[in-house]
């Protein structure tokens, strides 16, 4: 199992913590997943809710669900999903999310350079993502902190709720080339 991360190399002038999801992180995850200014930019639609916790038990039981905290105040979130052979020098950063009661506050970059660092010590050369191609706001953010488009994955995520179709861009942070 991964061992949690703690980093403090960051301008703000409080302690940022990347760790591994608990069982006590459940209802701050949740909330996140189901508020209704992140969800349409997650994974889940708002009618998986009764099916979440399950998916909360697997994601933490995996390892691949984190938490990023200030002040000991949990304020986002994250998976950190390691690919395997090949591609183990790659991993997929999906579910990222800052809680709206901080949006603005620059724990969005913040969060990231310790996503980039966690990273770094754990030997990846490459962490993607991908992110919708209306989200300006996170491709703004990921391209700040480093992330680079690579392409369009059309068609990507099924959107239940507005029986849709929508296009994704794909990112990627290349670990050497921008350390």
């Amino acid at each position: 199992m991964p061992l949690p991360f703690v980093f403090a190399s960051c301008p703000l002038p409080f302690k940022n913590m990347v760790r591994l999801a608990t069982p006590d992180d459940y209802e701050f995850i949740r909330s996140l997943y189901f508020h209704p200014l992140t969800n349409p930019w997650l994974l889940y639609e708002m009618s998986d809710a009764p099916d979440f916790p399950a998916i909360f038990d697997d994601l933490e039981a995996k390892g691949l669900l984190y938490v990023f905290e200030t002040e000991d105040t949990p304020r986002g979130m994250f998976k950190l999903i390691p690919l395997t052979y090949r591609t183990s020098h790659i991993a997929y950063l999906g579910g990222v999310a800052i809680h709206p009661d901080y949006f603005g506050g620059g724990y969005g970059t913040q969060m990231l350079l310790e996503i980039i660092q966690l990273g770094k010590d754990r030997g990846l050369r490459r962490i993607e993502l991908s992110t919708a191609t209306i989200n300006a706001k996170a491709i703004r953010l990921y391209e700040k902190t480093g992330f680079q488009k690579e392409g369009v994955l059309r068609d990507f995520c099924w959107l239940k709720s507005e029986n849709r179709y929508m296009d994704e861009i794909m990112m990627a942070y290349i670990v050497n080339s921008q350390s």
